[in-house]
């Protein structure tokens, strides 16, 4: 490691000013607007890391020690602490590479897409490896630097008079923040991050039976770390959209059929349309309203474990409320050839729906 002084050309008493007029100097003859050869590029970024350390009063007292620091002032207990309990910080550098952050993403899906599962390719914002320096941080053909203030060890150590004698004490490099290697030359794509911003595409798996609510953890999938680490995790948020027929209770799907009153009386085979094929249902003479029919296997793929909840139609008779002359004097007719039970008092019923619910919950 070149030393900063000689970088410079300047005395090891030299004073601020002086530092300061060297670089000036230097950097005029250096700068790449000046001089663009590949030599002169190399040594201004040396200069003007020198610079850095030397024109800082803290840096530069600390480059002139090295990484054990001089006796301090009289310590307190804050100090004797630190030393005995862990307040220090920790030994050695500390790696640049770090664990990505989670994600989370809500995905909302339709009610026939979970009864068997479904597959979605998703574009996700996020954070990718950097295709230019692959997680280094520097551009290729560099490589990260030893610190020349803590000379490696990410660490400052200085001595501390105290009540108990002289304690050594540790804090985290300013120059490297504690990595124990500086960056000279960042890579310019990520900014010495390694890595970028980008969109990309997740393929995922939904699988069947998924509710409103329920969240999918994928490893791996969610941002690339700092400096190439480890991707974090992508969490899924499930969503299921409202269906205008069908709805969920469970694994179970639940509907209504309306029936036209005639039919109800006499019954009739009438084929109704289910998010997964037709189906057949045979309404039986005499069926009344808020009946439910259940059709085995035909609901929610379970979620844990195999086979299928049920599909359970509930019957609304339509009554009609249009009627000619000719139908209106049909239906007396029939009401005067048969013996008519006379309307009764029975638990009161929030409607249809509250009907259909109770049967619904109890079939």
């Amino acid at each position: 490691m070149a030393d900063h002084y000689e970088v410079l050309g300047v005395a090891r008493d030299a004073t601020t000013d002086e530092i300061k007029k060297a670089y000036r100097r230097l950097a005029r003859e250096l700068h790449p607007d000046v001089n663009p050869s590949a030599e002169a590029s190399e040594r201004f970024k040396l200069v003007t890391h020198a610079y850095d350390v030397l024109s800082d009063q803290e840096s530069r007292q600390q480059y002139d020690l090295g990484p054990q620091a001089g006796m301090g002032g009289f310590g307190g207990f804050g100090d004797i602490f630190e030393t005995f309990f862990g307040g220090g910080g920790s030994r050695g550098p500390k790696s640049r590479r770090e664990r990505g952050q989670d994600a989370l993403l809500r995905v909302e899906v339709s009610l026939d897409e979970i009864i068997f599962g479904t597959h979605r390719e998703l574009e996700v914002d996020t954070a990718i490896l950097c295709e230019t320096c692959k997680g280094s941080c520097c551009m290729p053909g560099t490589a990260p630097v030893t610190c020349d203030i803590c000379h490696g060890t990410g660490q400052i150590q200085r001595a501390v008079r105290s009540l108990l004698g002289n304690v050594m004490t540790s804090s985290p490099c300013g120059t490297c923040r504690g990595y124990g290697t500086v960056i000279a030359t960042p890579c310019n794509t990520c900014q010495g991050q390694g890595r970028v911003r980008a969109r990309r595409t997740v393929p995922v798996d939904i699988p069947a039976g998924v509710d409103t609510g329920l969240r999918l953890q994928m490893p791996g999938s969610g941002e690339v770390g700092p400096a190439g680490g480890p991707n974090g995790d992508l969490y899924l948020e499930i969503k299921v959209r409202h269906h205008d027929v069908f709805s969920r209770n469970g694994d179970d799907l639940l509907c209504t059929l309306e029936v036209e009153m005639s039919d109800a009386i006499l019954g009739t085979t009438t084929t109704v349309h289910a998010l997964d094929g037709d189906i057949e249902v045979e309404i039986k003479p005499g069926t009344q309203s808020a009946e439910v029919f259940t059709v085995k296997d035909r609901g929610v793929t379970k979620l844990r474990g195999g086979g299928r909840g049920d599909l359970k139609i509930g019957v609304q008779v339509r009554t009609p409320t249009k009627l000619d002359s000719r139908d209106r004097e049909l239906i007396r007719k029939f009401a005067d050839g048969r013996k008519q039970a006379k309307p009764t008092l029975t638990h009161f019923q929030q409607g249809l729906f509250s009907k259909l619910r109770d049967r619904f919950l109890n079939v």
